[in-house]
């Protein structure tokens, strides 16, 4: 096995739960790049209301990579404010090209400012850290990456603290975004609770320990309907017009005048939603199946150096997942934070409406994961980790 063939000859994990054994997953090769996003003062903009766009943004990091790299699988991992993603030697230099597009895009569009980084994978071995990859299959058409081994929050620390900053690149052409979309409505929680739950192994904590730990909360989260996934068999709502639509002219209209791409996703989000409301097949779309898709490819849950959820929680299952979250904080196990809302947000990337590989990135719609982030540093005096 080459080291540009590694990600695609992962075995794909097929149960969420096999994720909690440490063994299901292999190390990065020395010679591959970790890419790290974050957005700036994301804590604040969330207290202002701007979840969606914050969300939009960090969606954004994955599609214009998935873009750029013209559907080669790599792995990728969507953590409400940014994202994180690896690339082997030979994408290195895509990975700073599109990244100082998004820096300047991102600040020229929605006035927010961006943070990216790019470590070669030696460099965090250097440390005694490690970045580790699982890959976990959601169907047939569609997977997620796992990351573990401590070296994703190490590198994000060193992105904040300006460390193999990739610059903005206000020259650029904008950013490939296709199929990047925010139209759906908020989804409201059905069991009381949109519990967002973001747990990180403690300093000096075995792996094999915190494995047992997030074994035991899936457990919990189990007793839940569906495991609590956030997203019900019908899907979100889409209401008209769409909440995102201003947010998704800015990201699809390249250097197209703004007023002319929110007329055309106007009419276009109009058919949509039509075609949602009689649930009818045209042509070969099929409202229906779309929607079976989406639930199935939503990233509710994920390991992300820990187990972060997005969980349909009833009041109970909270109480029982916190009580659990203490006890081991208290015998140094984890730290942790949890966050709740009353309703789960949807972002997507759908590169074709009737094709199967179309993938969406659940968080809660008030915090979410930046919150839960927030609340865990707070609780335990260590830089926020939004991956």
């Amino acid at each position: 096995m080459t080291t540009d063939s590694f990600y695609a000859s992962l075995p794909k994990v097929r149960e969420f739960g096999d994720l909690s054994d440490p063994s299901v997953f292999a190390p990065l090769p020395a010679d591959w790049h970790l890419c790290c996003t974050d957005i700036v003062n994301s804590t604040g903009l969330v207290k202002a209301g701007r979840y969606k766009t914050v969300n939009m943004v960090g969606a954004a990091v994955i599609a214009a990579m998935r873009n750029a790299l013209e559907g080669e699988a790599f792995p990728y991992v969507f953590g409400g404010d940014g994202a994180s993603f690896a690339v082997p030697p030979r994408h290195q230099a895509t990975a700073q090209r599109v990244l100082g597009s998004l820096r300047s895009w991102t600040e020229a569009e929605y006035g927010i400012a961006l943070r990216a980084a790019v470590l070669p994978a030696a460099a965090i071995r250097a440390e005694g850290l490690d970045v580790q990859l699982a890959r976990y299959a959601v169907s047939d058409h569609a997977d997620f990456a796992m990351f573990s081994g401590g070296g994703l929050a190490w590198a994000e620390a060193q992105m904040k603290a300006g460390a193999f900053a990739v610059a903005p690149a206000p020259q650029a052409e904008p950013p490939d975004l296709a199929g990047l979309s925010c139209r759906w409505s908020n989804t409201p929680a059905r069991h009381g609770i949109i519990l967002s739950v973001v747990a990180q192994p403690a300093p000096g904590a075995s792996p094999q320990a915190f494995a047992r730990l997030a074994a035991e909360v899936l457990d919990l989260a189990a007793e839940l309907e569906d495991s609590g996934h956030p997203v019900p068999v019908t899907g979100p709502k889409l209401q008209f017009p769409p909440a995102g639509l201003a947010l998704e002219a800015r990201a699809s209209r390249g250097r197209a005048p703004l007023f002319l791409r929110k007329v055309s996703l106007f009419f276009h989000s109009a058919l949509a939603g039509l075609i949602f409301l009689t649930r009818r097949p045209v042509g070969r779309f099929d409202p229906v199946h779309y929607l079976s898709v989406l639930r199935a490819h939503s990233d509710f849950r994920k390991f992300d150096d820990g187990l972060k959820m997005t969980l349909d929680c009833t009041p109970e299952i909270r109480s029982r997942i916190r009580q659990h979250l203490e006890q081991a904080a208290d015998a140094g196990l984890v730290h942790f934070g949890l966050h709740e809302q009353d309703a789960a947000m949807v972002t997507c990337i759908v590169p074709s409406p009737v094709e199967d590989d179309h993938i969406h990135f659940v968080d809660g719609a008030a915090g979410g994961y930046t919150q839960a982030a927030a609340n865990l540093a707070a609780a335990f005096g260590i830089s926020k980790k939004t991956a």
